[in-house]
């Protein structure tokens, strides 16, 4: 069976790179509008509703518009790459490892996670509901990306050398990300963002600093690392490193594409103190990879297939 599929925003960062993994692939046919129309509603209303699939790479008040074209009567499915709808009653938060695939598969609408708090739900939200971590707990997480997830006008800022070399940002403590970030964990309080852009095309690293022991129930390093790893045990997409620390972790300037997340849980001797860490591509799981993950489920494709899930 070939699947009618159409990119709402393909020439963006998230949907060239979801386009360029499709293109080859035979379960596929993806409906692609002229250049002249790609903003023009109607021919827009016609590919959304033509599709069997839509996946939305558009600004948060375009996904929502462009959700209200489609017939409610009509058979198309959707996976929306923004922000609007990742609480939003009705759609399926689309981050499989957490939410069931099964769920994922079943789903009309899937709302794509966001890169930062995929690495955060990664570490703390299975760590939450074991009870191991807090519901109540104040958390923080520092956080920096590669300069992809900005969009053009960054993308060109960093290529052209007129960006800087460390671009911290989020400094009205009210990024898009957090509503997701507490709702998804079942947090009682908002978290603490500290995002950061630097000089590398895509990847990164995602951190959630914690003081063990003054919690109540005093957990200890390694059963956070044993939690985490039982929790993803048999994903090929979220590992768990065991291996020690390490000197340093760090970023590629042009990293090769990556659909995997690698978790680290770092303590120091004593175990009461630890820093857990994400390390991802912020557009492999943190976008693009994560919409073709969703869209095999809904498919009935393996879940994996067309992802790149080699160690970065």
């Amino acid at each position: 069976m070939t699947h009618r599929i159409f990119i709402d925003g393909a020439a963006g960062t998230t949907g060239l790179e979801i386009a360029d993994r499709l293109k080859d692939r035979s379960e596929f046919e993806l409906i692609v509008l002229a250049d002249t129309q790609r903003k023009d509603t109607a021919a827009r209303r016609e590919a959304l509703n033509e599709a069997d699939v839509a996946i939305l790479c558009l600004p948060d008040d375009a996904a929502r518009e462009a959700v209200e074209l489609v017939d409610p009567a009509n058979g198309t499915r959707m996976i929306d790459a923004s922000s609007a709808h990742r609480t939003a009653e009705g759609w399926c938060y689309g981050f499989p490892e957490l939410v069931g695939q099964e769920r994922v598969a079943n789903a009309r609408r899937v709302s794509n996670p966001g890169c930062y708090p995929t690495g955060f739900l990664a570490l703390i939200a299975p760590l939450v509901q074991s009870e191991l971590l807090p519901a109540d707990w104040p958390y923080t997480v520092n956080a920096v990306s590669g300069y992809s997830g900005g969009g053009k006008a960054l993308i060109e800022r960093y290529e052209s050398g007129a960006a800087p070399g460390f671009r911290p940002y989020g400094y009205n403590l009210a990024h898009k990300h957090l509503p997701e970030m507490q709702a998804h964990a079942g947090l009682e309080h908002p978290v603490l963002f500290a995002p950061a852009v630097v000089p590398v095309f895509r990847g990164m690293i995602v951190e959630v600093p914690l003081h063990l022991g003054a919690m109540e129930n005093d957990p200890h390093a390694d059963d956070l690392r044993n939690a985490l790893r039982e929790f993803y045990d048999g994903s090929s997409v979220v590992t768990v490193s065991s291996a020690p620390a390490p000197a340093e972790l760090t970023l590629e300037p042009q990293a090769a594409p990556w659909d995997g997340v690698e978790l680290f849980v770092f303590g120091n001797e004593g175990g009461s103190n630890v820093r857990l860490v994400a390390k991802l591509d912020n557009l492999g799981k943190g976008a693009s990879g994560a919409a073709v993950q969703n869209l095999n489920l809904m498919c009935g494709l393996p879940e994996t297939q067309g992802l790149e899930l080699t160690p970065a």
